[in-house]
């Protein structure tokens, strides 16, 4: 059986955010504005329906979906593109696919202990992000 992941995670680090953001064509002031921001994460895990907010201080971006099920998740916020989302559990790892102009972009979350760990990737980058649950 797959973790509740339900909970509010504080920012602890990031490696490589830069890069995965250049891969993703965000220009350089975006992508320098972006690294310096420490983002915190809230999960709402109720059965097969999930919402994940990411919040910052520019703006927050939520992710409302039920898992398994494809759904076209607008990122005009991000970088302006629409992809077709799928988020799954593979073991305890809650994974997202997001198919479209971008290859190999997507997502990994998992716990270790109370620390929220995401895995970021898009082309051949990959930025990881490390948040503690408070």
């Amino acid at each position: 059986m797959p973790p509740n992941l339900t909970g509010y995670y504080r920012f602890v680090s990031q490696e490589n955010m830069d890069n995965y953001l250049r891969a993703l064509d965000i220009n350089v002031v975006l992508r320098k504005l972006v690294c310096l921001l420490k983002p915190d994460k809230e999960i709402i895990h109720t059965g097969d329906h999930m919402v994940i907010r990411t919040i910052t201080s520019l703006r927050d971006y939520v992710m409302d979906f039920d898992l398994g099920v494809q759904f076209e998740e607008d990122l005009g916020p991000v970088d302006g593109r629409k992809c077709q989302t799928t988020v799954s559990w593979e073991g305890d790892q809650l994974v997202c696919e997001q198919l479209g102009e971008k290859r190999n972009r997507g997502w990994r979350h998992w716990l270790e202990g109370d620390q929220l760990h995401l895995r970021m990737t898009a082309e051949d980058e990959v930025c990881v992000q490390v948040f503690q649950k408070v």
